[in-house]
């Protein structure tokens, strides 16, 4: 069965940090892309970053380029989104899913998501 799971989120001050993890079960993380999307309060949900099998990334907003990172441990069957600097705009649900590719509607499984405040 095919799972992801997120994990990490929390309370942070603007200018903080957090690690978001996604661990997947059911599959071998190896052959497919990996993205993070999330969803603010009243807003439809984005498209933050994308990791395709091979390791390369995609933005998917301009607002967090040069603040969010994502990165794949294949061992581990992980992938992690580091989030640096920030800010309450940032503040939603946050999303893991897994295709063959990266984009939106290629995502074939989701996460049940994990919260991220920005507050001071």
């Amino acid at each position: 069965q095919v799972q992801l799971v997120e994990s990490g989120g929390g309370l942070v001050q603007p200018g903080g940090s957090l690690r978001l993890s996604c661990a997947a079960s059911g599959f071998t993380l190896d052959y497919y892309a990996i993205g993070w999307f999330r969803q603010a309060p009243g807003k439809e949900r984005e498209g933050v970053l994308c990791i395709s099998s091979s390791g390369g990334t995609t933005y998917y907003s301009g607002s967090v380029k040069g603040r969010f990172t994502i990165s794949r441990d294949n061992a581990k069957n992980t992938v992690y989104l580091q989030m640096n600097s920030l800010k309450p705009e940032d503040t939603a649900v946050y999303y893991c899913a897994t295709g063959l590719v990266c984009g939106y509607y290629n995502m074939d499984y989701w996460g049940k998501g994990t919260l991220v405040t920005v507050s001071s």
